[in-house]
């Protein structure tokens, strides 16, 4: 998941980059609006936390630019705490409001709530629509069967492990199944091309892993 981050100020930029990939996300710092904009426009960027007061181009002008442009959402950090500017940045289009100062894991907290990521899991250009049971790559639903979602899932749960062909058998199709372990080894290829190669990574003689890509 992407996260455009901006801020004039350097440390309030370092803490807010350290916590945000502390929890998985993918940043992208910015110390002006002019910078922020550029990243918006040259990465998919997820949800954009954008500092009212910042120089070149202020928090609002990026906030209303991005909002012309996509459905990104935008939560906007400003010193200011009246309600007047909150009404005023939501007003513009943001999706939620922070006042400085603040506690980084209540913001956290907020971000995940805009992007629902209890129910949505992002990796690279896939999106895994964990209530749906359904997998899409840049917006288009891949019709994964039940059999491929749930080895997806079962990957996301144990990402970066490897995890053993009777291992899948074992959580996928269930205890009491006694077919051959090749059987993952099919439903794994055709996750494969529905997800794209490089995701699901093969280690001889032990099983298989999730791997993060930019695909």
């Amino acid at each position: 998941m992407n996260i455009l981050i901006a801020d004039d100020e350097p440390f309030m930029l370092k803490i807010l980059k350290a916590y945000f990939e502390n929890e998985a996300f993918t940043t992208y710092p910015a110390q002006d609006g002019e910078e922020a904009l550029h990243l918006f426009y040259n990465h998919p960027i997820h949800l954009a936390v954008l500092d009212w007061m910042m120089p070149k181009v202020n928090g609002i002008q990026v906030c209303k630019e991005i909002k012309k442009q996509s459905n990104t959402k935008v939560l906007l950090l400003t010193a200011k705490g009246d309600v007047e500017d909150e009404l005023i940045a939501l007003q513009t289009g943001a999706d939620e409001y922070m006042s400085k100062p603040f506690d980084p894991r209540i913001l956290i907290l907020r971000v995940k709530n805009l992007l629902q990521m209890d129910n949505q899991i992002y990796i690279g250009n896939l999106k895994i629509d964990m209530d749906g049971q359904k997998i899409f790559r840049n917006g288009e639903d891949l019709q994964a069967t039940h059999k491929e979602f749930h080895l997806m899932k079962h990957f996301i749960e144990n990402r970066g492990r490897i995890i053993s062909r009777k291992a899948l058998l074992d959580h996928v199709w269930g205890f009491d199944y006694f077919g051959e372990e090749r059987t993952v080894d099919t439903h794994v290829r055709r996750l494969r091309v529905k997800v794209g190669n490089r995701l699901i990574k093969t280690h001889r003689g032990m099983g298989y892993s999730l791997e993060e890509t930019n695909e």
